[in-house]
């Protein structure tokens, strides 16, 4: 196994090196939740290591990568347990494919885990602003002047997607509890008219298949972890999601697993939801910055507050 360095504090566990060699070495049916963004195929570059699951050639390359780290996750996490994996549509592209479309790569990713025994539990639709999305990313099919030169060249936003699986077998540690405070943007849930029961409310908002709540700045700092010799992407996963994904699907204390830590933002919302966590990142820029995220927030989770005196 290369695992390059290995940090930890109370409560977490950072490996730098290739997510499908650590996770052989952790015992089986030990961790209760996995929540994470894996790379989009071969979409962006991340690093140039020959380990890297972004610097497949073409997606079937990326997914038979993959499917060892599906086949590694059915062993480690524990029966009845779940995987919450964030993804999207990607684009393609004439240089690329060969033609200007979207590609099925959520779809991949449900087919991934489902032909490897896991249980397809749901999904949710996180909604992104296609304006932002045109500024940034310049598509073609969300310009206004396309849709005056051939609207048949136009489409929608991509949308970002949490697809979540189940291990089979029985759940030994229910997820139990009523839900007390509210996770994503609140003042968009304090303005609509409650029923009274605070749980109660939550839910609604939380059980709708549609999140258009999420709050996309609420991130780490990207640029902690940028490498100027390789780097072409950094994209943090909204700490809105993790936080509303551990407050879902896990128990305080209980050990969340990213194989893809990036910059460290399941692992900050791991602590700040009072769970312990492990992750793997392979990059090592990442791998500093997320240290050091950790760490910071590992030392504000020990400050002594008014109560606590």
């Amino acid at each position: 196994m290369q695992v390059i360095n290995v940090a930890s504090g109370d409560n977490w566990h950072l490996y730098n090196g290739d997510c499908c060699e650590v996770l052989h070495g952790l015992p089986d049916d030990s961790i209760h939740y996995s929540v994470f963004s894996p790379p989009f195929a071969s979409l962006y570059v991340y690093s140039d290591s020959e380990r890297d699951m972004g610097n497949s050639e073409n997606d079937e390359q990326f997914f038979e990568h993959f499917g060892y780290l599906v086949d590694l996750l059915l062993k480690k996490i524990m029966p009845g347990r779940l995987v919450s994996v964030h993804c999207m549509n990607l684009p393609s592209t004439i240089s690329h494919q060969g033609y200007i479309g979207i590609r099925d790569f959520r779809g991949e990713i449900i087919r991934s885990f489902v032909d490897r025994g896991w249980i397809y539990h749901s999904e949710v639709c996180i909604w992104k602003d296609p304006v932002v999305a045109m500024q940034r990313t310049k598509a073609l099919g969300l310009l206004h002047k396309q849709v005056v030169k051939d609207s048949c060249m136009s489409r929608q936003g991509i949308p970002d997607y949490l697809c979540t699986f189940r291990k089979p077998g029985k759940n030994e540690e229910p997820v139990t509890g009523a839900f007390d405070s509210y996770r994503g943007d609140t003042d968009a849930f304090d303005k609509r008219e409650n029923k009274g029961n605070l749980s109660i409310d939550i839910w609604q908002r939380y059980a709708s298949p549609i999140w258009t709540d999420i709050n996309q700045t609420n991130t780490l700092n990207a640029r902690m972890g940028r490498d100027g010799n390789d780097e072409r992407h950094v994209c943090p996963l909204q700490l809105d999601v993790i936080s509303r994904c551990l407050q879902l699907w896990s128990n305080p204390g209980d050990v969340v697993l990213s194989p893809f830590a990036g910059i460290g933002s399941e692992g900050v919302g791991s602590l700040r939801e009072g769970r312990k966590f492990v992750g793997v990142e392979l990059k090592q820029s990442y791998f500093d910055a997320a240290v050091k995220f950790l760490t910071q927030q590992e030392a504000e989770d020990s400050i002594p507050t008014l109560f606590d005196s």
